[in-house]
Formats: C-alpha cells, structure tokens, sequence
C-alpha cells in the first residue's frame, strides 16, 4: 500500500506539477485516508470499494469535520483511486458517481481602501525590518499575488526599471506590473535592507528573514498579524486578505474580470467571478445607506 502512495505522490509532484502546499495536503489527506484503512483492519487499498469510501467520509463527519475539509478529502482520495484505475491497480473508480458534500462558498474578507492604506502605514522605515515589511506588503496589495509566491521571488524575478515581476506557478508564467509606490518601496529596501540581512552575497531570495535565509510563510503570517494589531482593524486579516482586496478594489474602479483573472492566475474565470459578487454587494451597501426610499 505504501508503495501505491509513493508512487502516487511522485506522480502528482513530477507530471502534475503542483504547487508544493497542494502536494503537501494532498499528502496529508492520503496519509489520513491510510491510517483508517489500517484502523479497520483494510491492508491492501486495491480491496477498498465504495462503501469504505462513504464510511471513510461519515467517520469524518462525525469526527466534526467541516464540510470544506470532506470535500477536500474527497478529492484527493479520487485522484489517488484515478491513478490506480488509470495504472490498471484496480478493476474500477469507486468514487466515479459519488458527489462532493455542497460547500457553502463564503465571499472572501476584504479590506476597505482606508484599512489597506492604514496597514500598510505601520512598517516603519526606520530599521532594516521595517524597510523589508514595507516593501513586502506594498508589493502584495499591488500585485495580488500569493504569499507563498511572494515569499519565492527570486531577485531576478523582479525588474524595477519596467515595473513588473514574474510569478511562476507549475508550468505557467505570468508577468505582472507593480505601482510605483511599491517599486519605491522595493528600491529603498534593496539599498538601506536586504545587502545588510543576506549572508551569501549570491542569496536568490528576494525577501530574507533576519538571519538571511528565504522568508517562510510562518514568519510572514506573524508579520501580517503583528502590523493589523498595531493598526488596531477589527477584522480578521490573513495572509490572502491582501490579495482578496487588490482583486476587489481593481473591480470596483473599472478593471474587468479577464485582466484581473490574468493577475490573480486564477485558471478558471469562475475563481475570479467571487470578486464580482462582492461589488455586488457593496453597491446594495450604498444603495441601501443613500436611497430615501431604499
């Protein structure tokens, strides 16, 4: 059984090429999925069928699982059970007409243009961390990329003379302009930051932590956390919340769903498409708040 998932895994990271957060929850899953098997005496995965599939997804119910985190499962168990069948390690899919539990999709939390700019106020350039902070959340909200591409720019993935950066994301490729404010922000960190953090003169990463080695996401989420307690907002920010915003606030004064579609990397427009719901909503927002007779 060890040996399928092995396999399996290598299969996903090698010709899928997934992101490394995918392939790690991927992983997870599967891992979890086995265990139960082992836990119910089921050995060899091949003599799994689709009632241990449905057992399997009831048990995690009852565990309290929320309906996102089954689905998610699902998932991933489907793709493994597709690799076998695809791999003639079983005579059948048992998950081909099972459904996916129906997640209620949540619209993302985003910041007001007034919340952005007070979050971005905190770093203060004072210090070799605060030009490094700037420069990073400056960068996030003008670009709307992810945090873990964010931490994996590479300095020559940035060109400051054009105003654009290179996000790699498996085999796409996309190019991506940045504002001038951030690109300040960047060349103040370049000059008075990064030469005095980094170790190894040929370090790639672009943002360093202050030992000199590549950021992780760990330390930027306590980074985040730390400047939206100073600038005392009373919502809940992660990592993404920026990237949310820049998508929104590009809706909202005109850009359309395609560029912003562009930007984000988004692979299917009906990712993108949340982004308009929450226009929507803002506009029966002020309606509601304007009209004498809303």
């Amino acid at each position: 059984m060890e040996g399928i998932i092995q396999k399996f895994i290598l299969f996903l990271e090698k010709d899928k090429r997934l992101s490394l957060n995918t392939l790690q929850s991927y992983k997870r899953d599967i891992e979890q999925y086995i265990s139960y098997l082992k836990e119910i005496n089921l050995l060899n995965i091949t003599n799994t069928n689709k009632t241990t599939v449905i057992t399997y997804l009831l048990h995690l119910q009852k565990k309290g699982r929320a309906v996102s985190t089954i689905s998610r499962n699902l998932a991933s168990i489907r793709s493994l059970y597709q690799y076998m069948y695809k791999n003639t390690l079983i005579d059948a899919d048992p998950t081909v007409d099972l459904d996916s539990p129906k997640v209620e999709k949540k619209l993302p939390q985003i910041l007001s243009t007034s919340e952005v700019e007070l979050l971005l106020d905190q770093p203060k350039c004072v210090d070799l961390k605060g030009y490094r902070d700037k420069a990073m959340l400056e960068l996030l909200y003008a670009t709307g990329i992810r945090v873990s591409e964010l931490i994996n720019l590479n300095l020559s993935e940035v060109n400051l003379e054009m105003g654009f950066i290179k996000c790699n994301k498996g085999l796409r490729e996309r190019v991506i302009p940045i504002g001038s404010i951030a690109v300040n922000a960047l060349v103040e960190y370049l000059n008075k930051s990064r030469n005095l953090l980094i170790q190894k003169p040929d370090e790639k990463a672009l943002f360093v932590n202050i030992n000199g080695g590549r950021l992780t996401r760990q330390g930027f989420w306590k980074i985040i956390k730390q400047y939206k307690n100073q600038a005392k907002i009373n919502k809940d920010i992660t990592p993404h919340t920026l990237r949310h915003s820049f998508a929104a606030h590009l809706l909202e004064n005109g850009a359309d769903l395609r560029s912003i579609q562009e930007m984000l990397g988004h692979s299917d427009i009906s990712s993108t498409q949340v982004y308009a719901q929450i226009a929507k909503n803002k506009i029966k927002e002020v309606y509601k708040k304007t009209h004498p007779r809303a």
